[in-house]
């Protein structure tokens, strides 16, 4: 099913290309759902290069991720990344350049529960933490999913306004 729908969205994608000859074949719906699909950007991993939003009060706006500690991959919710300041308040705990290790609090790559629910946010957001996990600021805004505690990360829970 999920093939034939990739096929006919190819199909699509070609047809604006070239002709409208395939296209009339398709019904609207089935257009509809193809045009989603060929709109709809792709979410990944949080991997290099990946600019991050930072949402605790460490002194850090942007952080661009260096490497994911676990995976080949990259990070999702929970993981551990080593980052780079790219932004940052001025009189912080944190400079700009500086080198820190975060944890992904929010990914825009869903991620399946154990209910059968998918979690996913707007966003990639990150807490920065030291060599030991501890959280460097004192308190953490917006949505954090309660999947980080079966990753370690009650300090970060307890910090959290609201927990999804």
């Amino acid at each position: 099913m999920a093939a034939s729908s990739v096929s006919k969205c190819f199909r699509v994608g070609h047809s604006l290309l070239s002709s409208s000859i395939q296209r009339s074949s398709l019904s609207l719906s089935q257009e509809a759902t193809c045009n989603n699909l060929l709109t709809q950007q792709i979410r990944r991993f949080i991997q290099m290069r990946t600019n991050l939003k930072v949402v605790d009060n460490s002194g850090a706006k942007r952080v661009m991720c260096i490497q994911a500690l676990k995976g080949k991959k990259g990070a999702r919710l929970g993981d551990t990344i080593v980052a780079s300041v790219k932004e940052a308040q001025p009189g912080g705990k944190v400079k700009k350049g500086q080198v820190v290790y975060g944890v992904v609090v929010r990914a825009a790559m869903q991620k399946g529960r154990c209910d059968g629910s998918e979690v996913k946010f707007d966003d990639n957001a990150v807490v920065l933490v030291n060599k030991q996990g501890e959280p460097i600021g004192t308190r953490v805004f917006g949505p954090v999913p309660h999947e980080l505690r079966k990753k370690k990360h009650v300090k970060i829970l307890s910090l959290a306004q609201h927990i999804a």
